[in-house]
């Protein structure tokens, strides 16, 4: 891979086709090395968290139907401007830049102002919308040829440079780009100049995205059939007999969440994994973070402070989540210590993830509860005969249940409590959220602590109890375990899914199982 200059370059990356996991790793890396960022209608938004927060972020839209945000000798001018200005510019185009993209035009405006420049191949709509609704576009007993065409020119009109006589059986699969709005005219084109009426035909919007939506019929129908299914631009048209393999590979839309609108309430920084499960699923996930994460200040960690000076004290230190695991190694760092002062404790763990995330720091937990609550942790070193006359450092939260160290202490054992980390409820995007519920197209909440339960409903901010039932009236609510579950009886609405342990991997399954009943995931 070659070396990326620092300074005075403009990059032109292709996003792919709206899934970004379909981002090259070049791209990726010039995201994240990105000064500026230029980028259209078509690439996903979610790219840009790959820019640094400083990065300066430029919409110049390009949305179908001619309605640009930006006209396209605008968009040149400003990669010419910021390029000459010495800055690294990605421009983020949907596809790939050089198919029906117009990156050629952008290059060609670079060179005549002297900037130097990179091209990055993207996926190119056309195979990934193929692929994504199960046709492949070339099939050894079906075609070896495909032609690629842009469907944005009326054919009819004189300039056209679509030799659509010799285009209609010259290629076995052909697949038009921006074809929706001359679709009756594309198709009778086709037909006239020698393709069969009864030729298949599949039309694909917003292909490998959560929003895909995929409609078949013939040369002679396919025109009606999206009308009735009032399918717009973006759109992709696939002509040809493979469309008929659809039937046995269709294989996005049927995943057992696909079409499901799920609102995940999870902390920014620990959503990822929720978000990523439930899209495997075929979700499309709204990420609401209902808890800020923060270290407790200075006053609050004195109680920390002292017990890392004298860990000798304690025969048992006890983890309850995964902050507290971050949070309490971040401040074992910052006073210059490692691991190696925790010789002396043996570890309990409240779950196997918290304790995988001890395995980060090379540490394996004497103890995992089989019931992952704070409970089930306390009931676990009570039966073991680990809580008379024993000792417990207890990080956590500045603010949490007590029914862990109330449980030790009944027991016999003496618990320090050393707040490491606190809950801070994020502002803003009340109106987006109250919105989003209000069209009536959310399936799912997800809560995985009372936290994000009590902070979603702050920032749903209900008039009163009637309103916050007519907002949720449709909504399924999905509770990682019995203590969050309680919390949402508590504000008077129903838990529908709970997994029987207390996981995401769980809480995923629960969900796949409820949407579908009788699926092995």
């Amino acid at each position: 891979m070659n070396d990326i200059p620092k300074k005075g370059k403009v990059y032109l990356v292709g996003a792919g086709p709206g899934d970004p996991g379909l981002l090259t790793l070049r791209g990726k890396l010039l995201l994240e090395r990105a000064e500026v960022v230029v980028y259209d209608y078509l690439a996903n938004s979610k790219l840009l968290n790959h820019a640094p927060a400083e990065a300066e972020l430029i919409y110049v839209g390009k949305k179908g139907g001619g309605l640009h945000a930006m006209p396209q000798e605008e968009i040149n001018r400003l990669l010419v401007e910021h390029g000459a200005s010495g800055k690294r510019v990605v421009r983020l185009k949907g596809g790939d830049p050089f198919i029906f993209g117009r990156g050629a035009e952008e290059i060609e405006e670079l060179v005549k102002a002297g900037i130097a420049f990179e091209v990055v191949p993207g996926v190119t709509s056309a195979t990934a919308a193929a692929t994504y609704a199960g046709i492949p576009i070339t099939h050894r007993e079906y075609t070896a040829s495909v032609a690629f065409v842009t469907g944005h020119e009326a054919p009819g009109k004189e300039e056209s440079n679509v030799a659509w006589d010799k285009l209609a059986t010259g290629a076995g699969t052909i697949v038009v780009y921006m074809g929706i709005k001359n679709l009756p005219i594309i198709a009778q084109k086709l037909i006239d100049n020698g393709r069969s009426p009864d030729t298949p035909v599949a039309v694909v919007r917003w292909a490998s995205t959560p929003q895909q939506r995929s409609v078949v019929g013939t040369l002679a129908t396919i025109t009606e059939v999206v009308q009735k299914a009032k399918i717009g631009p973006p759109a992709l048209v696939i002509v040809g007999e493979v469309v008929k393999l659809r039937e046995s590979i269709d294989w996005y839309e049927h995943r057992p969440l696909f079409g499901k609108r799920i609102i995940v309430t999870r902390t920014r920084e620990q959503a990822s994994e929720l978000v990523s499960k439930l899209e495997e699923y075929g979700a499309e996930c709204l990420e609401y973070p209902t808890i800020h994460i923060e270290a407790v200040d200075e006053a609050d960690s004195q109680v920390l402070n002292a017990a890392l000076a004298n860990m000798l004290a304690y025969d048992w230190l006890l983890f309850t989540s995964l902050n507290a695991v971050t949070y309490f190694f971040k401040r074992l760092h910052e006073k210059g210590l490692d691991s190696r002062a925790l010789a002396p404790c043996k570890i309990g763990a409240v779950g196997k993830t918290t304790a995988d995330e001890l395995g980060k720091y090379g540490l394996r937990a004497d103890l995992i509860p089989e019931k992952f609550t704070g409970e089930g942790l306390a009931e676990a070193l009570i039966a073991a005969g680990e809580a008379q006359g024993k000792r417990f450092l207890l990080p956590r939260a500045l603010k949490a249940m007590e029914t862990l160290p109330e449980m030790l202490e009944d027991a016999g054992g003496v618990v320090t409590v050393a707040p490491v980390y606190q809950n801070v409820p994020p502002q803003g995007r009340k109106e987006e959220l109250r919105t989003e519920l209000s069209k009536g197209e959310v399936d799912l909440i997800t809560f995985t602590s009372s936290s994000t339960v009590t902070n979603f409903l702050t920032m749903l901010d209900a008039q009163d109890e009637q309103e916050l039932h007519h907002l949720l009236e449709q909504v399924k609510i999905a509770a990682i375990g019995p203590v969050t579950a309680e919390t949402v009886r508590k504000h008077g609405l129903q838990v529908d899914i709970q997994p029987d342990k207390y996981t995401i991997n769980e809480l995923t399954e629960a969900i796949v199982g409820h949407c579908r009943p009788g699926l092995s995931v």
